[in-house]
Parts: C-alpha cells; structure tokens; sequence
C-alpha cells in the first residue's frame, strides 16, 4: 500500500510541478490573480512549482521519504487552508481555480480532493516512521 500512495504523491506533485512551468504564464498571472499582494504571487509562482518539484524528489527515495510525505502535509495543509477560506467566502472575490486538472472543478472539490491527499501523506508518514522504528529496533507503541 505505501508503494501506491507514494506513487500517487510524485504523480501529483510531478504533475502540478511540471504542468505550472510548461503553462508558466498562464500559472503565474493565475498566481497574480489570488487574494493575496502581487510581490507574494510573484514569489509563489516561482516557489511552488519548484517546492512541489522538491516534494516529489524526496518521496522518490527511501531515505527521504518521511521528509516528502511531511512536506506533502505541510503544503497540502496550506493549500486547504485557502481553498477553505475561498470556498467558505472569507475573501471579497474569488480567485479562478488554476491548477491544470482542477480548473474545471468547484472549490469544493478541490477542497475534498486536497483532504483526501494530505489523508494518503499522513497514512505515509505514520507508515514511514512506523518502519523506521521497527528497522531501528525501538518500540512504536502509543503511550
């Protein structure tokens, strides 16, 4: 099971990489037209291509695996997050979708869709470091 939720996670992070810098115009005015200041946009549309990149990277080798499903959770985490705020109308407009696949969705499946990939990364980092204890001989009991 963990070799298919890592492969989910360096599909999706390798799509949504690659697709923002082979679309990088259309991904960084779609960047420019979030809620947020034009020099974070700016910022972001060069760093999240290349942290989603990185995240996928990572989840590529053993030895850093748990440091890619972590990183899954983080930026998924944030990515909620806004599409929550966006969904749940805390901002006075609302930003286009703008992520290739998910352009012809609602935020509300984007919402869900991200909930049910931060669900496969924490299944990897709970599976991960469970195996790490075990490898290292240390109990992985709940206390």
């Amino acid at each position: 099971m963990d070799k298919i939720f890592n492969t989910i996670l360096i599909l999706l992070w390798t799509y949504t990489g690659l697709d923002k810098l082979i679309r990088w115009d259309a991904s960084r005015k779609a960047f420019h037209n979030q809620t947020f200041p034009s020099e974070l946009a700016e910022v972001l549309a060069y760093a999240v291509p290349m942290v989603e990149l990185l995240i996928a990277g990572l989840l590529l080798f053993s030895v850093t695996r748990w440091w890619g499903y972590l990183g899954s959770v983080l930026l998924l985490t944030v990515f909620i997050t806004y599409v929550g705020l966006i969904w749940s109308g805390a901002f006075p407009r609302v930003p286009c979708n703008c992520a290739g696949i998910l352009e012809s969705v609602g935020w509300a499946a984007h919402f869900w869709l991200n909930l049910g990939f931060i669900g496969v990364a924490v299944w990897g980092l709970v599976a991960n470091g469970h195996r790490d204890a075990q490898r290292n001989g240390r109990s992985t009991e709940i206390l």
